[in-house]
């Protein structure tokens, strides 16, 4: 897997342009610290957050008061307090950048393009938070949307946060009890919804849902047009108006921001709710804001007036990532709709002529790209692209070689990995170091992060548990509707005393990098020995006959035996050689240990809305254990596959 060249090393003149290299330089000045390298520097930011926050809040020019101290950290992490007399307003801080330059660009596949300048999106925002006002809504209220990834939608949580009111998104491909599973839980006062979207160049009616959901929570619906059925929407709703109904009153003037403490709650993000109903996280204000502009500018390298795209849904917390990158002056590019139409070129069409710096994706769409024989290298411009990061799943070794060989040889890849629960991530890309084939490039600044085994002892060079020693600023500050912090202390405490554990199986690389063999609560135990999924994919997935993979572990005989789902590629049948091919490719490119058992083919294979497969879902159903919660899934029908299987059998 590790080859002995990077495939991608920064050049001198990359290193000193980078807002990264600045900022160690005001850090050594300010406390008198020589930093031989970012290794260094890390190991600093780490032994001292306090300082490493102040002077980024400094460096990033955040608007709001900082107060005195920076940090108090004297019990557990959950304890722990960041800037605990700061007062500021995260809207403020994304809207402070006034002109005719484009604030935010939109493609919605082939059916709708606009685009906000930063004046034109502050004067919504003012339209928006003079009615929000007008409905009641202030300070801990909560507002709920069920929305397309539009410019509105980015709009509406401005001025949500602006007045102090907690914000809440999901995606429209949501089903009815999938949204009330969420929104449910957190009594909205106000459900902000579409009229349609698009998918595939085909319009996708929500009218039904939109009703059904209203409902039953009984509050006022704002209606937003997209898919030109707004006023026909509104029409069947009890309490509903259309966007242009709601700001009409109101001229467009001065912002006014309320000021509140950095861990006044800003975000309630929902866990995929595989297991059960979804987990309502709450993310504060100040935590989001700084632990998003670290990411931005010094690990993205991200400047003003660059542009920063990621492709995401409402649903997923990469939505709330790329919004913040209004914080760091930069153009901000959504797309809403599918990846693949008119063609696979959709969203390198778009990558050329809107110059994306940094181009964000899924690991599956990499993936999908390879297997569809495009080279964007050779049919696109990508010379304005600086960056390309990955996420979702763990990025294989071949789809590394990929990027640099069909998409673009001189380009930072950071495979990135964090999640919902830090709305950030605890690994990620580094622009002052190389990138090494499937490696994800290191940790995250001022992030405590390390590799565990079952004894809570770090490790190098072996598989454990990523855990995260000290507080960092965008732990949860809560979840919703767990008083006493019961549910919060067993989703990352329960496993080591008063050490983030966060579900991830992963292993420390000879260079300093990260490698994520899967979730560490879907990693397969044969013979007792740990196996992540993850690498099981990398092998399996690069053979042209198979189009995607699922692996569990069945209990089987007193052990666990390893079974692998595989949906061929169109036209391909699952006979005795392929078989034998997919375990040579497994037994060589892995391990004996990681051939499984089993290898049965199927039609469909299950995955939530943000396109994760489901292992544990799937895991339930073979050994006839009830899934808790189908609604959170995209295609929920495809577990039926699953269920007792002649092939399980024996």
């Amino acid at each position: 897997m590790h080859s002995d060249q990077p495939l991608w090393t920064p050049s001198q003149a990359s290193i000193e342009a980078q807002p990264l290299t600045a900022f160690m330089a005001l850090c050594s000045k300010r406390h008198r610290v020589h930093f031989a390298d970012v290794d260094a520097f890390h190991a600093w930011s780490v032994a001292d957050r306090a300082s490493f926050w102040s002077d980024l809040w400094d460096f990033c020019g955040i608007v709001g008061d900082k107060g005195a101290r920076a940090l108090v950290d004297d019990g557990h992490m959950t304890q722990a307090r960041f800037f605990p007399d700061a007062s500021l307003n995260f809207a403020e801080n994304l809207l402070r950048k006034t002109g005719s330059d484009d604030a935010i660009v939109f493609r919605g596949e082939d059916k709708v393009s606009s685009r906000l300048s930063w004046d034109a999106l502050a004067a919504l925002v003012s339209r928006l938070q003079q009615a929000l006002v007008a409905l009641g809504i202030g300070e801990g209220d909560r507002v709920a949307a069920m929305m397309p990834n539009l410019p509105e939608t980015v709009a509406l949580m401005l001025a949500t946060a602006s007045l102090g009111a907690i914000w809440s998104s999901c995606s429209p491909d949501f089903g009815e009890q999938g949204v009330l599973d969420r929104f449910g839980q957190i009594s909205p006062k106000l459900f902000i919804a579409c009229d349609g979207y698009w998918y595939n160049g085909k319009r996708q009616d929500v009218s039904e849902k939109v009703k059904a959901v209203s409902d039953r929570l009984g509050i006022p619906v704002l209606v937003i047009p997209y898919a030109g059925e707004a006023d026909a929407l509104v029409s069947k709703l009890g309490d509903g108006r259309t966007l242009p109904d709601f700001i009409a009153p109101f001229e467009a003037q001065a912002l006014s921001f309320r000021r509140l403490p950095f861990s006044h709650p800003l975000y309630i993000l929902f866990s995929s709710g595989t297991t059960g109903v979804p987990k309502c996280i709450v993310h504060s204000a100040g935590g989001t804001l700084v632990q998003h502009l670290k990411e931005h500018v010094l690990h993205c390298g991200l400047k003003d007036g660059d542009r920063l795209f990621y492709f995401t849904t409402c649903g997923w917390m990469m939505w709330n990532w790329l919004a913040t990158g209004l914080a760091a002056g930069v153009t901000v590019c959504l797309y809403d709709g599918s990846p693949f139409y008119p063609d696979g070129s959709v969203l390198f069409d778009f990558a050329e002529a809107e110059r994306f710096t940094v181009f964000g994706t899924s690991a599956k769409y990499i993936d999908a790209v390879r297997k569809s024989g495009l080279t964007p290298k050779e049919t696109h411009d990508l010379s304005a692209l600086r960056v390309m990061t990955s996420t979702g799943s763990p990025l294989s070794p071949e789809g590394f070689t990929f990027v640099y060989e069909g998409i673009k040889s001189d380009i930072q890849l950071a495979s990135i990995s964090g999640g919902t629960d830090i709305v950030a991530c605890f690994v990620l890309g580094n622009p002052l170091k190389p990138v090494w084939r499937g490696e994800i490039q290191g940790p995250g600044l001022a992030l405590a992060m390390d590799v565990w085994d079952d004894e809570g002892r770090p490790i190098r060079g072996e598989k454990g548990e990523l855990v995260c020693t000290k507080a960092f600023p965008s732990m949860p500050i809560m979840f919703w509707n767990d008083p006493d912090g019961a549910r919060y202390h067993a989703a990352y405490f329960d496993r080591f005393d008063n050490i983030w554990c966060h579900g991830d199986f992963a292993e420390w690389t000879a260079h300093g990098g990260i490698v994520i063999h899967g979730r560490s609560d879907a990693t397969l135990n044969p013979g007792g020995v740990r196996i992540g999924t993850a690498e099981i994919y990398n092998q399996v997935e690069q053979m042209e006959e198979v189009a995607e993979a699922l692996c569990i572990g069945q209990d089987w005989d007193d052990d666990v035996r390893v079974v692998l789902f595989v949906r061929l590629a169109s036209g391909v049948a699952l006979d005795d050689d392929l078989v034998k091919a997919i375990r040579t490719r497994i037994r060589t490119g892995a391990s004996p240990r990681h051939v499984p058992a089993k290898i049965i083919a199927v039609a469909d294979i299950p995955r939530t809305k943000s396109g994760k497969i489901v292992e544990l879902a799937v895991r339930d159903v073979v050994h006839g254990r009830p899934v808790k919660n189908k609604e959170a899934l995209a295609n929920p029908e495809a577990l039926d596959l699953y269920a007792d299987l002649e092939d399980l059998k024996t």
